[in-house]
């Protein structure tokens, strides 16, 4: 389905057919099929949370904690309050909406007048400064703000003031539709040479469009709106490969494919039915990417800005679950514990309890094999059955890719239910993360991640930079993919060639895995092979143990041939995570060659 297809003419015809716009019952009424599945005890502790938030102070925004993040690079101090304001508010107005009988309707109504009074809805790391009143930016959370205030005014209705109603409608459009619609400057709105799009598209397109939806009564102008939406998701639809997999990994598909899907919803909904966003083919593909990157019960790949336990939301899960007929999508351990304070934005606490998840009992783990073979990722499990049991994550791909992180040729390794070998995920989001000192932090650079230093170097950011699938194959005994990967290094690595090779081997007992990689040097020099743990690490003759007993794996290598050593890097920053330290494990060559080749072994401990 190329969206682009669509037309302003087109979807003004399709608007003026279509029957009331209803996506959710509002507060007072039709409730009951939505109490029936949730059940009494959400209702109970969601009433407790609100009733906690009357009356207490909202926080304060001041143009000095805005501005911390252009004087430090810190983000966190901001978007922790502004964060708790918008959970105070989602907590209310869905007591309201459930049942408060304007018990918490005027509480709501002050965080509503006092998220109308910020200065700027884009966060401080987005938009940089205080953006200038005739020109707002339109960054996640400004967008996201614009669904949320149209959502809210929309269930709650006339229990909100005629006035605030009206600042509602007011400021969303002067915030985020008229700069949406009027400008071309947003970097998120389509694919250019310079830039590639990403889940910024699927989320600012998602609650822009979304809240015009709710608000915009001219249809010639909701036609412009939703049309110049479509033909930007259009870029968006065009990150995924052919196998619906993303390179910014299974958090980045739950954020960015998840508001697709909110639209999808909301353009249905606003036109009976007759836009459908899911009735191409790929739809299906792209939903099926957590069941295919799933490592082992609550584990998941965790490549690029991703980490390897993402939060999926419980009524998307369910949602595509029905909508696309994919059941393992409930089975994947997520549970619907009806939290509001884990979201960024309404619409998800909303869904979770209009979409709630079902009760399911099978969890599903995973198949033997998975294979994306447009981003060169190769997923392998020995037994899909036994979440304990050995599995691998490798990685060809190149460093430009969405989220990038510098780490062609990266692998992960869970044994007994535990990541041993690691791909660390997202470091501490500050300004350094994302300027061109992002591959100085170890959670970027290819110094993190299990993939070989040469002569001292590290892999370089490009699309340049990149691995060539040599050999990829699947079979009943052993999955391997082979690639060349010497392009993902500069050239003062001084690097002829350089090849990986990843052997899953499910005839060894308790599976194993071998990881051979060949280098020819112009220049002679060194190099080294690196496994990146977040577990301890010990030496002993020929052997490097990882991990525990049960939770572990051995690293077998041959002592004539290698050395090992360990370098630990302790408190690594994370983002929404402790800290964590890290070891590299590095396998060097004992004797400086030309040529030559490390080869390791790993099986469970």
């Amino acid at each position: 389905m190329d969206l682009r297809r669509w037309n302003v003419k087109h979807i003004r015809m399709l608007l003026e057919a279509a029957p009331d716009f209803a996506p959710f019952p509002k507060a007072g009424a039709g409730f009951d099929h939505i109490r029936a599945a949730l059940g009494s005890e959400p209702l109970a502790a969601l009433t407790t949370a609100a009733k906690a938030d009357i009356g207490q102070p909202i926080p304060a925004l001041p143009a000095e904690l805005y501005l911390d993040f252009l004087r430090t690079g810190r983000r966190e101090g901001y978007e922790d309050a502004q964060r708790e304001r918008r959970n105070m508010l989602y907590r209310l107005s869905l007591a309201e909406w459930l049942g408060g009988d304007n018990e918490f309707a005027a509480a709501a109504e002050n965080i509503l007048w006092a998220r109308l009074e910020e200065t700027n809805w884009a966060w401080p790391a987005h938009a940089r400064t205080l953006d200038m009143p005739d020109r707002p930016t339109v960054d996640l959370a400004a967008a996201m703000t614009g669904l949320d205030l149209a959502e809210i005014d929309y269930l709650l209705g006339d229990r909100l003031s005629p006035q605030v109603r009206a600042w509602i409608r007011s400021e969303v459009d002067r915030r985020t539709i008229t700069p949406f619609l009027s400008r071309n400057d947003h970097w998120w709105l389509h694919t250019t040479p310079q830039k590639q799009v990403n889940n910024w598209t699927a989320v600012c397109v998602a609650g822009v469009v979304g809240a015009a939806c709710y608000l915009e009564t001219n249809l010639d102008r909701l036609a412009e709106i939703i049309t110049r939406g479509l033909h930007s998701l259009a870029d968006y639809l065009e990150t995924f490969d052919s196998q619906g997999g993303s390179s910014e990994g299974p958090d980045y598909w739950s954020y960015g494919f998840g508001n697709y899907v909110v639209l999808a919803q909301l353009l249905s909904e606003r036109t009976g039915g007759a836009l459908d966003l899911f009735e191409d083919p790929m739809m299906r593909e792209i939903a099926q990417f957590p069941v295919r990157t799933v490592m082992t019960t609550g584990i998941w790949a965790s490549f690029s800005d991703s980490d390897s336990n993402p939060q999926f939301h419980p009524g998307l899960l369910s949602h595509l679950a029905s909508r696309l007929d994919l059941p393992m999508l409930t089975q994947l351990g997520t549970h619907n514990d009806f939290s509001v304070d884990i979201f960024n934005q309404f619409v998800w606490p909303l869904r979770q309890y209009a979409w709630p998840l079902p009760k399911e009992t099978t969890v599903y783990g995973g198949v033997a094999h998975d294979w994306f073979e447009d981003m060169g990722w190769m997923l392998s499990r020995l037994d899909a059955a036994d979440p304990t049991s050995l599995r691998l994550a490798v990685k060809a791909g190149h460093n430009d890719e969405m989220h990038n992180q510098n780490d062609v040729g990266s692998l992960i390794v869970v044994s007994g239910g535990t990541v041993v070998l690691t791909d660390p995920g997202r470091g501490r989001y500050s300004k350094a993360y994302f300027s061109p000192q992002r591959y100085d932090n170890l959670m970027a650079s290819s110094r993190g991640h299990s993939v070989p230093v040469v002569n001292g170097q590290e892999q370089a950011e490009g699309r340049d930079r990149a691995a060539t699938v040599v050999e990829h194959v699947h079979g009943e005994n052993a999955d391997r993919l082979v690639f060349d990967f010497a392009d993902a290094y500069p050239d003062d690595a001084g690097l002829q060639s350089l090849r990986r090779s990843v052997t899953f081997d499910r005839r060894a007992a308790g599976g194993a895995i071998e990881v051979h990689d060949d280098f020819a040097l112009s220049h002679g020099g060194s190099f080294q092979s690196v496994l990146v743990t977040p577990l301890d690490a010990s030496l002993a003759p020929g052997e490097v143990r990882i991990g525990k007993e049960g939770a572990g794996v051995a690293v077998r290598f041959d002592t004539d041939a290698l050395q090992a050593s360990t370098e630990i890097h302790r408190g690594v920053e994370k983002q929404y995570a402790p800290a964590v330290d890290l070891t590299r494990v590095l396998f060097t060559p004992k004797s400086a060659a030309a040529s030559g080749s490390v080869k390791l072994r790993i099986t469970p401990l």
